[in-house]
């Protein structure tokens, strides 16, 4: 008989597992560090979350499922206002600022192309002049590939096994339902495997260390207390269970483009990202001084408002794979767009602006800060934001990304590669996989020890033995 687990035994768990730990610094820069961290579990209390629909990866995405997406209710016209209310003409220079920014980014992107994203190799770690450089490029791109994570063997007899436990279960369900590419697939013996190895948790270890974290007083809005260490450990990664993806060649139906997870509206709304103020800087005129590696701000987030099919309420640091095929551009290979704090600060600016004129037939004069202007009236448009769904973006809904020449592959990975993205990062896949063989990855995030990370991870483990 399967017994479940209660949140009281998670804590205990937690604990003990706490009492044996000695976190470490891994960087010479401030770090999550773990503060009062045996307080996780004592004051984690249960969430009540409604059960969510089933789905697929498709369910997540709206340019994958085909859905239509209605306009918003005119209530986030009223969020708009309210969140640059007495900031308007900070806000209106810093997009000016923003937009000559991207220019330059854009012609760091194109002249480096898939040499811009950082790489470390597994056996550097512990190098401290390999681990300065790669921190610096992380820092600025927020995307890294991390070589030879587990034996290239090893991954190999993961995927085998994976493709043996599917043919065992001809009844798992995937994306598209018909030669899936995307399997609905959690707790395969291959991604326990994978979870659980130690290379994997020795490198989540390693690249959150490269996040910060600063006294809950300073960065959130909620808490009254000026002495409140934050409540995170980034010395004890937690499992989350993800899906998995095995792309045969020719296969154009899994053509994800440029999107960012953790929700969508989520990001502007006052009970969504807002709770911890994440974004107020960019907000305020002050995008300059967003830190998109500060954590505290992220801890009270609520990345999930709308319960939706596939969409995830845990704070992952890091959505990540593991490769287990030989993959490069063109072959169902991941796209990022590496430039993670000008990105996301224009991709939250966007909606409270419009072109004065319409001159799309001359694209640079269209792209110009002197056409643009902020909303008058303010409209309740996010472009491309979907209650419920995570966060696409295009060339036409954010034009001066230049995402047609900003997205760029990450380079060519073998079976046994770790690739990382912050969690803000626009990412996307090839939208057809050109090549002649498998694009196989296991999904596995990095993921902190938080209090709400700890509520999930109790709900998890329920759900497991149900």
């Amino acid at each position: 008989m399967t017994s479940k687990i209660t949140l009281a035994r998670m804590r205990k768990l937690i604990s003990t597992m706490l009492k044996f730990a000695h976190p470490t610094t891994h960087l010479s820069v401030p770090t999550c560090a773990t503060i009062h961290i045996r307080s996780v579990a004592t004051t984690a209390t249960s969430t009540s979350t409604s059960p969510k629909p089933a789905g697929d990866i498709s369910s997540v995405f709206p340019s994958l499922s085909g859905t239509a997406s209605p306009p918003l209710p005119p209530r986030f016209a009223d969020l708009k206002r309210r969140l640059i209310r007495g900031h308007e003409s900070r806000v209106q220079d810093s997009w000016c600022r923003l937009l000559i920014a991207l220019q330059q980014q854009r012609q760091e992107i194109t002249a480096l192309g898939s040499a811009i994203v950082p790489e470390i190799n597994f056996w550097d770690l512990s190098d401290v002049s390999q681990r300065t450089s790669f921190r610096d490029g992380l820092h600025k791109r927020g995307v890294a590939v991390i070589r030879g994570v587990v034996p290239e063997n090893e991954a190999l007899d993961w995927k085998e096994l994976l493709r043996r436990y599917i043919r065992t279960n001809p009844s798992t369900r995937g994306f598209p339902p018909t030669n899936p590419a995307v399997y609905e697939l959690y707790w395969s013996p291959s991604q326990i495997l994978a979870r659980a190895h130690p290379n994997i948790l020795r490198v989540q270890k390693f690249l959150m260390s490269h996040w910060r974290a600063i006294p809950s007083s300073s960065s959130t809005k909620n808490n009254d207390n000026n002495n409140v260490a934050p409540l995170i450990s980034t010395s004890h990664p937690l499992a989350y269970a993800d899906r998995l993806r095995i792309r045969q060649p020719g296969d154009s139906s899994f053509a994800l483009g440029p999107h960012i997870d953790g929700g969508s509206v989520e990001r502007w709304e006052e009970h969504g990202y807002g709770f911890g103020g994440v974004y107020d800087h960019i907000f305020h005129g002050e995008w300059e001084s967003y830190d998109p590696w500060e954590a505290t701000s992220r801890l009270p987030v609520k990345s999930d408002l709308y319960n939706g099919a596939g969409a995830c309420s845990m704070y992952r640091m890091f959505q990540g794979w593991l490769a287990m095929s030989e993959m490069r551009a063109g072959e169902g290979h991941l796209m990022v767009c590496p430039m993670v704090k000008e990105a996301m600060a224009y991709l939250l600016l966007r909606p409270f602006f419009t072109p004065k004129r319409d001159t799309t037939a001359a694209p640079a004069a269209y792209l110009e800060p002197e056409n643009w202007t902020l909303e008058h009236p303010m409209t309740s448009a996010l472009q491309g934001a979907v209650p419920g769904n995570g966060q696409e973006l295009s060339p036409a809904m954010q034009p001066h990304l230049d995402l047609e020449n900003t997205m760029v592959h990450v380079p060519r990975v073998r079976p046994g590669d770790y690739v990382a993205w912050h969690c803000d990062t626009i990412h996307a896949v090839d939208s057809i996989h050109t090549g002649t063989s498998d694009s196989s990855v296991l999904y596995i995030p990095a993921c902190p020890l938080t209090v709400a990370n700890a509520d999930y991870l109790a709900r998890q483990r329920e759900t497991f033995a149900e």
